[in-house]
């Protein structure tokens, strides 16, 4: 996929940490998603969105996050949202996203390997 990657890592405590890199936008959101249904069909406990490589997110992008946080509540799973760069923290307030999620500034020390 030109323009985007996604790294997933093991994490402790059951956690997996997904990180878009480059453009989550509508040519990428699909195949994101299908990533992310792979780790979460292993049902890790905590799933942790780590957006800080991510440097473009469009409503696509977007509506794949709010997605996968309606399975994360239905799944009974933690779900934590890294947060991204300035342009992509300013999408998600403006669009209210942000409300929605646990976020934090870095994937939680008790979290890492």
């Amino acid at each position: 996929m030109r323009g985007f990657g996604l790294v997933i890592e093991e994490m402790t405590e059951g956690a997996v940490r997904v990180a878009p890199r480059g453009e989550l936008d509508l040519q990428h959101a699909y195949a994101f998603d299908e990533e992310l249904r792979r780790v979460e069909a292993r049902q890790p406990s905590c799933l942790v969105l780590d957006l800080r490589d991510l440097r473009f997110l469009d409503s696509c992008g977007v509506s794949r996050l709010v997605a996968a946080r309606r399975r994360a509540m239905r799944a009974g799973r933690r779900l934590l949202l890294v947060r991204g760069p300035v342009a992509v923290q300013r999408l998600l307030a403006l669009t209210a996203v942000d409300e929605l999620f646990e976020t934090v500034t870095d994937v939680p020390v008790g979290l890492m390997r």
